[in-house]
């Protein structure tokens, strides 16, 4: 049956036949709910390991929860305090893309508490200079930093914070949800708790040109490859926190699958969402295609 026969069909059903394809309709549309929800859900608890120099073999590593972190380690913010990065800055100027001055498209974080991710480190032997932290998301997206950056930040670009906590909902912009995950259901967020010093508001942002002064040139980041934009650090829904000996030498922005299957080897604890995913996947699929036998 080619495309046009196949339309004619669709179109010229009475009603009642053309009611079956509802059931392939809404499977579709759980299977793609499904994944997402599964894939961006809030986490809880993060994964911290330490990798030798060959980027595979695990030297330390340890699981903590937010509940843990907030008993055990130092407390970051207060759930008054609002923190922001900075979006893309849409000029022609290069220059001016980088907003000297702080004017425009804040990115309001709402009042977060966390940890500091060198805080984590420091749970599994810590970083010296030549090693990379990697921060990962549960979708695979991740951001590396150097020793510095996390040891030793400048107040314009404050510690980078792990957060699991928002105190107070955002007035403009992406909404993140109060409280602790999965009621913020964002966290657990990267967000850099920089100072004052150099917002004419009085705003705690890390912007741009702040990302200009304080980062290396390889780890600044570009929205679509063109505009910076420090908003692209704000990993969300943090699920690893890693620490790769002498540096991280594999892929930007999404993890291979190779690197993902090397650090799933590692661990000792079974995985239950991707189990779950296939399992609930498949059986969708089975329907989808049985009602459609059955339509067709």
């Amino acid at each position: 049956m080619n495309s046009s026969s196949f339309s004619r069909r669709i179109v010229g059903a009475p009603p009642d036949d053309r009611t079956r394809l509802f059931p392939c309709i809404i499977a579709a549309v759980l299977l793609f709910g499904l994944v997402h929800v599964l894939c961006a859900a809030p986490t809880t608890e993060v994964r911290v390991t330490k990798y030798a120099p060959d980027g595979t073999t695990v030297l330390n590593e340890t699981t903590v929860s937010y509940q843990w972190m907030e008993a055990n380690l130092p407390v970051y913010g207060d759930g008054l305090t609002h923190y922001y990065h900075q979006g893309p800055v849409f000029v022609d100027d290069k220059e001016g893309q980088w907003d000297v001055n702080e004017t425009s498209n804040f990115k309001d974080h709402g009042a977060v508490k966390g940890t500091n991710v060198k805080d984590l480190c420091e749970l599994v032997r810590g970083m010296d200079a030549g090693d990379e932290v990697m921060i990962k998301a549960t979708d695979g997206y991740h951001v590396e930093f150097g020793y510095e950056n996390v040891y030793h930040p400048l107040p314009r670009q404050g510690p980078i914070v792990v957060t699991w906590y928002n105190g107070e909902e955002t007035l403009v912009g992406e909404r993140h949800g109060v409280g602790y995950p999965p009621d913020y259901f964002v966290g657990m967020r990267l967000v850099f708790f920089a100072d004052t010093s150099v917002n004419s508001e009085g705003k705690h942002v890390f912007g741009n040109n702040d990302m200009r002064a304080v980062m290396p040139a390889d780890k600044i980041h570009l929205f679509d490859e063109l505009y910076p934009s420090t908003n692209g650090y704000t990993v969300k829904w943090i699920d690893e926190v890693r620490i790769y000996t002498d540096g991280y030498h594999g892929p930007e922005g999404v993890l291979a699958k190779s690197m993902e299957e090397k650090a799933l080897s590692q661990e000792t604890t079974p995985q239950k969402s991707p189990l779950l995913l296939f399992t609930c996947s498949g059986g969708i699929v089975l329907a989808f295609l049985l009602a459609w036998r059955r339509s067709s």
